[in-house]
């Protein structure tokens, strides 16, 4: 395992920061990063307090670097994880869905041990 530390993040070996973004979902998130037009964001996985079960996932566009951030790239995308969410988003995979019935990114986390009836959190 390598780890580098730059500004405070670790930058950590792809897989090692505990998510995977898949080649789709990170195609994804490269396009929406391309129509934003600026080169400071990234993808940040976050768990917090929230919703039925619990917890709830956020995923979103962030330009602000946290002390203690672990950050992977997949396919150019950089994906950054905050050191307390972490622990909760070890193995997960964020993937990206395009069919009839459903479109968005899904993130499957073996962590979790149930979800709401929506499917909004987890716990």
């Amino acid at each position: 395992m390598t780890d580098i530390v730059t500004d405070e993040i670790l930058v950590q070996d792809a897989g090692t920061a505990g998510v995977v973004l898949t080649d789709v979902a990170a195609a994804k998130v490269k396009s929406l990063l391309d129509a934003e037009g600026r080169d400071d964001l990234f993808l940040r996985l976050a768990v917090q307090p929230g919703g039925c079960s619990g917890l709830r996932y956020e995923l979103y566009f962030d330009a602000r670097r946290l002390d203690g951030d672990l950050a992977t790239t997949f396919g150019g995308v950089d994906v950054v994880t905050d050191r307390m969410s972490a622990p909760y988003l070890s193995g997960a995979t964020i993937d990206f869905v395009d069919t009839i019935e459903k479109q968005g990114f899904t993130i499957d986390n073996p962590n979790a041990q149930g979800s709401c009836a929506c499917g909004d959190s987890f716990h």
